[in-house]
């Protein structure tokens, strides 16, 4: 019997949280050149745990899910299947949480060699989640809270996201899980001391100039750049563009001071442990 090798290192975030940043940033640091990584080519160098033709492959015929229930007993074997296809590491993207629900595990552990856990403070996620899925910021807000919201694909493919604040805390915590943490905000900041953080994790070394290439190439304008010419395969047809403003600290333009409170509300434990630089502005703001 073949061995399932243990190579998937994880791209692990709530939507709209930097996962493509992140994948434009590695695939033009480990696979990139002068030019520009395409957009359009992150599917060839990174995969993803909702990919039509794997869900295909695992079910022996084109897959389209009959229910909830049946999406999910299909995800070990998908899991199985993009681990088999190289022993070598292999970096996947994945909006779902960390989850067992009945027998199945959301994600394999038998599978993962890592994870990088994104993370985006959820008021900036708001608005930007709202744009992405066609609907209101304050709909976007009620499907963040909620503790099992689920996305799914036009053929059932399913990602359980449950609630921001959850889904964070089952990457950040999981036992046994070896992990870096990245905030988009810190990457925003400082994206070459973020990046080399995250490369010495993945014992990937890259030259400066490779490093800051790289950076450059992947800079939120040279994307929306790229969008704009070329179009993006992974930008949903409800949304207008999938790169939109990619600005830390947008929200204070885009949320009301009762959206604001909301949200604060709901997170307020998560929020202490992973943006506490942001309790007293987001607490004035929604008394505004």
């Amino acid at each position: 019997m073949t061995t399932v090798p243990q190579n998937i290192v994880w791209l692990a975030s709530y939507p709209k949280s930097g996962n493509t940043w992140i994948r434009m940033l590695l695939g033009n640091c480990l696979h990139g050149g002068k030019a520009p990584v395409s957009i359009n080519d992150l599917p060839k160098l990174m995969c993803s745990d909702v990919r039509q033709e794997i869900y295909d492959r695992a079910a022996g015929r084109p897959f389209t899910a009959r229910n909830f229930d049946e999406a999910v007993a299909l995800r070990p074997k998908v899991q199985r299947l993009i681990a088999s296809r190289t022993r070598a590491r292999q970096f996947v993207k994945t909006h779902s949480r960390i989850e067992r629900i009945g027998p199945i595990d959301l994600i394999l552990p038998e599978v993962t060699a890592a994870a990088v856990c994104i993370l985006r403070n959820p008021f900036d996620i708001a608005p930007s989640f709202a744009a992405h899925t066609g609907q209101s910021i304050d709909a976007a807000i009620d499907n963040m809270i909620n503790p099992r919201m689920v996305f799914g694909t036009e053929n059932g493919i399913v990602e359980v996201l449950g609630s921001w604040a959850s889904h964070v805390d089952s990457w950040l915590t999981a036992p046994g899980l070896t992990r870096h943490a990245i905030r988009y905000e810190d990457l925003a900041a400082d994206p070459e001391a973020t990046m080399r953080g995250l490369l010495r994790f993945l014992n990937a070394p890259v030259g400066d100039g490779a490093l800051r290439r790289a950076i450059r190439l992947s800079r939120f304008g040279a994307l929306k750049r790229q969008e704009e010419t070329k179009g993006f395969r992974e930008r949903p047809d409800v949304s207008g563009s999938f790169f939109r403003k990619g600005r830390a600290g947008s929200w204070r333009e885009e949320l009301t001071p009762a959206q604001t409170g909301k949200l604060r509300k709901a997170f307020l434990p998560a929020l202490e442990k992973h943006y506490p630089e942001m309790l007293d502005e987001t607490a004035a703001f929604a008394k505004a």
